[in-house]
This record gives C-alpha cells, structure tokens and sequence, in this order.
C-alpha cells in the first residue's frame, strides 16, 4: 500500500559486506571522484589518514549545513584527514551543486549505492569515521567530528564516538507494527515517544479509502511539526517561533482516528493543545512573500494539460513530478522547497496540469529560467500572510 509521506530520510540497502567497528576496512572504492586531483581512490591508499566519509544528497537541507563544517575540519588537517562526501546522485547533479557551491571536500559518487550497503543507514547526513590505522571507528553525525577528537586520534588516544544508530526496518512495517488497525476502527489517539533510529515522516493513507480523511499517523515528528499537520500542512516559512532559542524539541509518535472527516483536524489541534506546553495559533502578519504570475501565454499553453490522471505527489527539493495539480500547488510547492518564503498564486488559472521540472536549489537563476519557460515568474512583494505562532503561555 502505497502512503504519502513527509519524508527526511534516505534508505540504504542493507548488504552481508556491512562493516563492524574495530575492523579494518578494506574493498571499499571510490570512483568516480569529483573535486579531487584523482579520478578514483581506494580506501588502501589512504592509509594513514583519518578519512570521514559524509553520507548527504543536495535535496537535504541538514546535510547541506553541516558541509562548511566539514570543509573547516578539512582545511585545518590538509594532511592528516580525507573527508569524502558520498551521493547516490549523478555525476551530473553533483557537478552542477559543486559549481554553484565550491568546496575542498573530495565528492564521490555511489550510484549504485555500493559504499553505502557497507554502512546501512536510514538518515543522512550520516557520517563514518576510520582511523588512521584503516578500522572502523564507527557511526556518527558531522557535529561529533571535532577538533578534539581528530587531536586525540592523531595523538593515538582512545577516543569515544557519539554513536548514530539507526533502525534499518523498512518504515511501512513499523507503521505496521507500531500503528496497525483494523479498517473498522472508528476512534483511536496514541501518543508514544521517539522510536530511536526511525525516520521522521508522517502518513494520512491517501490510498485507503477506510481511513483517508479520519486517520493520521506520524513518526517521530517535533511538536512543531504535529501543529503542522494539525493545521492542514502549514507551510515552514509560515512559521513564526516565540520558543526559547536553541530549544531542543522532542520527537513523538502519534496516531489519531476519529470517526467522521470533519472532525480529524480539529480534534488533533484540540488534543495537541490539551498534550504539549508548546501552544499554536494564527495571525495575519506583513511579510516578504513571491507572487507566482503569468508572464507569457503562449509558453504557458505549453505545460500539459492533465487529461484525466489521478493527483500524484512527488516532490523534493530541486525537483517535481506531480500530475493533476493546479497553479496554488505548483505555488506550495515552490513555496516548500525552493523559496523558503510564502509563495502566493495570483496566475488566475484554475486548470489542472501535469508538471515535471527540476532545477539547482543552489543556483536562484535556474528556477528563475526553468520558470520563465512555462511563461511564470515569481515576484517579491510585501503582503499580509496568515502565520502559526509557536509559543508557551509562561513566557
């Protein structure tokens, strides 16, 4: 059964080869390599390095972040460390995110995601750490790479890794198992703690006509994100936070049926007030938004019409695939993975189309031009937008 999933997460197969901590690491290859005066390398040859291996995609905004990092870790053990960032995108796509945002890091990529069923993993960006000696010294996130503990290791010092773990279970059997009822379920409301190493997604069973519309069922979301859903996916840039800088928020796992349609996203925004000291609410407030328009008819005309296709949902950052959606999607779309603001449509088209484009987040000017040839752009102006304001009632 198919879902509709918020999903930040990449799942990596799981192969026998898979590495344990402590053991040399050996048959691990990297070709092809962009960035890097070699073409490809073998884990052999680097010996006597420390080489962290960085699992990331351009589509993932954390990955992202931590590469300046990274890339500082780099420049201040030219000699001593390798770090090499590891995509199963093409070479192409790479190529094109390197252009726009140089580095010092060696990218490889693993099309065939051969380097990453040597380290299973569900969420990037995952990082993996050998020592200068060629083992394994395990799994991590790039935050844990510090200068201390490089020190250490070059110091030939014991040294104890934040270890990241994640939970390999494919994430329809642990809806399954965590989550399952019966299609006869008329009332449920489960609220239970971060499962350790899962994704973080969230399902309301488009293809299940039994619980579409009644039922939502969300995997280790913040409570930020649980407001999110209770208010019919309000958008990120629409969010005004009154919390505590630097506030860490916990993860939940929540499953809500009720019996009627109607009902669903009043009673979860109910219940989520009644639960979490965090509290939501909406306001009109001025902001810095993008109208979509319509520039150019003719070029317009050109965007297929959609002939009768059920509505499909596939989008990420740098990419959209998406059938019988209109003009407010198309904007929502933008709005969620391009612009990082509101996005309003002010086309005046209400048809319904099949979309298909794809363009380099990095690099402003490609949206711009993949735009301009379906006769849209996007321009900047300032409106009352309806905002969610996250805050506690104490403070």
């Amino acid at each position: 059964m198919k879902k509709i999933l918020i999903l930040l997460t990449l799942i990596a197969n799981t192969a026998l080869g898979q590495q344990k901590n402590g053991e040399p690491v050996t048959a691990l290859q990297f070709k092809p390599i962009l960035n890097s005066p070699v073409k490809s390398a073998d884990i052999s040859q680097l010996k006597g390095k420390i080489v962290l291996i960085d699992f990331w995609a351009t589509w993932c905004g954390s990955c992202i972040v931590a590469m300046p990092h990274l890339q500082q870790l780099q420049k201040q053990y030219p000699k001593q460390l390798q770090v090499i960032t590891v995509t199963d995108e093409t070479v192409k796509r790479t190529a094109l995110f390197l252009k726009n945002r140089p580095s010092n890091l060696w990218f490889a990529v693993d099309s065939g995601n051969v380097i990453a069923s040597m380290f299973p993993h569900q969420l990037i960006p995952h990082d993996i750490l050998i020592g200068p000696d060629g083992k394994l010294i395990g799994a991590t996130d790039p935050e844990h790479i510090t200068t201390g503990l490089i020190d250490s290791l070059l110091k030939k010092q014991t040294v104890h890794l934040v270890e990241k773990v994640d939970n390999l279970t494919n994430y329809e059997d642990i809806l399954k198992n965590y989550f399952h009822a019966d299609d006869t379920v008329k009332n449920r409301l489960t609220i239970q703690p971060q499962i350790k190493g899962a994704p973080g997604l969230s399902t309301v069973y488009l293809d299940n006509p039994s619980f579409y519309g009644r039922r939502i069922t969300a995997l280790n979301l913040s409570p930020l994100a649980l407001y999110r859903l209770a208010y019919d996916g309000f958008p990120f840039s629409r969010i005004i936070s009154q919390l505590p800088k630097n506030e860490k928020q916990p993860a939940y796992c929540l499953d809500i049926i009720v019996p009627q349609k109607d009902a669903l996203l009043p009673t979860l925004k109910k219940e989520l007030m009644s639960r979490f000291e965090i509290q939501a609410k909406t306001e009109l407030r001025d902001t810095t938004a993008y109208i979509l328009k319509l520039t150019d008819a003719a070029k317009f005309k050109t965007i297929p019409v959609n002939t009768g296709a059920k509505r499909t949902y596939s989008a990420r950052h740098g990419e959209i695939d998406q059938q019988n959606i209109g003009m407010a999607d198309l904007a929502s779309y933008l709005e969620d993975y391009a612009t990082g603001r509101p996005v309003i449509d002010e086309t005046g088209n209400k048809g319904k189309f099949d979309i298909k484009f794809s363009f380099q987040p990095e690099d402003k000017n490609s949206l711009i031009k993949v735009l301009a040839d379906m006769g849209l752009t996007l321009e900047k102006q300032q409106r009352k937008v309806e905002m969610m304001v996250l805050y506690k009632p104490n403070l």
